[in-house]
Order: structure tokens, then C-alpha cells, then sequence
């Protein structure tokens, strides 16, 4: 038999794979940036401190201001993160029922007395009936504005892909806010992947700005969260700050 006779391989044999697309040469997750792929999670540090700066901060608003009793909401929020803690003590990337309904708690708990403090001080600066000094007023608006950013950074923080644990695990592909970083791949290091103080930063731009700046919501319900803080911001700040000049002057 000659050898132009010869039997064919078969099919699927090695010979009639293509250059280039054999099993090693197949992108794995190492070729991903570190935001599409499974991670060992962010540290508990940046968002251990916004905590207790949140719990600091309602502990120095007068009582006033305060919902009743003053201790509840910094009791709720410390025992809530010690759980947090305990699940997850240095970084964040064990998902559980526990962690993500604890994590949410949490949130909701200092939003709502955040709420009632921003609410009353609205509410004392409409009717006139905030009886204190200029100086007294901004400190406690400054408070529940600097209280504010913090909150929102936190719904954002966990909500975005599901939440840090979600994220570290690349559970969810598509996310709901466009950092630069993800657009600029080439100028940024392979491990970058968004963390809190990024959401912090998201946060205080829109808080100031009122607009968008450098990172971009994707999901609707993004978009509504960014309108809705910079809504109260807005409020919060024109009124203290026109309060207070009317007293100084």
C-alpha cells in the first residue's frame, strides 16, 4: 500500500488540532484581572474602621438628634459587626446566609439613624425651633453628612456584584459600577480589584459633586441610590449652611 493510501487518523486525533488551541494554550483565570476572577478577598480593616467611625460619630450627636434609646443603633451595629468579625476575620471571602443578612442588617440599622438624626435637623432648621450656636450646627451637620457618605459607601460596597464575598468568589460577572480602572486595564496592576475606600471615594464625590465623576453606575437600582444620596446631601448642606449664616450674621 502506498503511503498516499495509508488510513487517515482519526478524528479529534492530536494531528488535526490547530497551532494554538491545544489545553495549554487556553486563557485561565490567572490571565483575568483580579474583579472577573476568584480572589482570597479584601481586608476587614478600611471597612472595621468606617464602622466604628460611624458608631463614634452617632455616640457624639446630642440626644436630641439621637433615636431613642441613644445606645440601641451603636449596640445593633457593634454586635452585628462582631458577628461579621468572627466569620470572617481578616479577609472577606466566606459566603454565608448569615454573613449576608448580618452584613445588610447592619447597613440598615445605621441608615435608619442616620436618617433620624438628618431628618430632625431638617426638620429643627424648617420650623426654627434649634435653639444653638453656629458653630454647634455645622459640627452636627458636618457629623451626619460625614455619617451619610459613610452609609452609602456601605450599600454600595455590598450590593455591588452581591457583596465583598460575592466579589471575592467571582460569583457574578457583570458589574454595577464601572470603576476607571476596569476601562484602563493596561495602565493597571493585574490584582487590582474595587475594595471599600473605593466605594468611599464613589461616595464622597457624589456626595459633593452631585453628579458623576470618574465611575459610572450600571444597574438601575444604582442609579437610583446615587440620585437619592445626592438628594439628601444637597438638602442636608444648603440648609445647615444657610442656617448657620443667618446666625452669624
Amino acid at each position: 500500500m502506498t503511503e498516499q493510501h495509508r488510513a487517515k487518523p482519526a478524528a479529534g486525533s492530536d494531528s488535526h488540532q490547530r497551532p494554538g488551541h491545544d489545553a495549554h494554550d487556553r486563557p485561565d483565570d490567572s490571565e483575568l484581572p483580579a474583579w472577573l476572577r476568584p480572589t482570597r478577598g479584601e481586608h476587614r480593616l478600611p471597612v472595621t474602621i468606617a464602622v466604628a467611625l460611624i458608631i463614634a460619630l452617632q455616640l457624639h450627636m446630642p440626644v436630641r438628634l439621637s433615636p431613642p434609646p441613644r445606645v440601641l443603633a451603636p449596640a445593633l451595629e457593634l454586635s452585628l459587626f462582631t458577628v461579621l468579625s468572627l466569620v470572617n476575620p481578616k479577609r472577606i471571602s466566606r459566603e454565608t446566609k448569615l454573613v449576608r443578612w448580618a452584613g445588610l442588617a447592619l447597613v440598615l440599622v445605621a441608615s435608619v439613624a442616620t436618617a433620624w438624626s438628618a431628618c430632625t435637623l431638617v426638620y429643627e432648621l424648617v420650623t426654627g425651633s434649634a435653639r444653638t450656636s453656629a458653630l454647634e450646627l455645622l459640627v452636627n451637620g458636618g457629623s451626619i453628612w460625614l455619617t451619610n457618605i459613610i452609609v452609602f459607601a456601605l450599600w454600595y460596597w455590598e450590593f455591588d456584584r452581591g457583596g465583598p464575598a460575592a466579589r471575592a468568589n467571582a460569583r457574578m460577572k457583570y458589574p454595577d459600577f464601572l470603576f476607571s480602572q476596569m476601562t484602563v486595564r493596561n495602565l493597571v496592576h493585574k490584582d487590582w480589584e474595587p475594595g471599600f475606600v473605593d466605594y468611599v471615594y464613589l461616595s464622597f464625590t457624589n456626595a459633593t459633586a452631585f453628579s458623576l465623576t470618574d465611575t459610572l453606575p450600571l444597574s438601575r437600582w444604582a442609579k437610583l441610590t446615587m440620585m437619592f444620596q445626592s438628594a439628601i446631601s444637597l438638602v442636608t448642606v444648603a440648609l445647615v449652611v444657610a442656617r448657620a449664616v443667618n446666625i452669624f450674621t
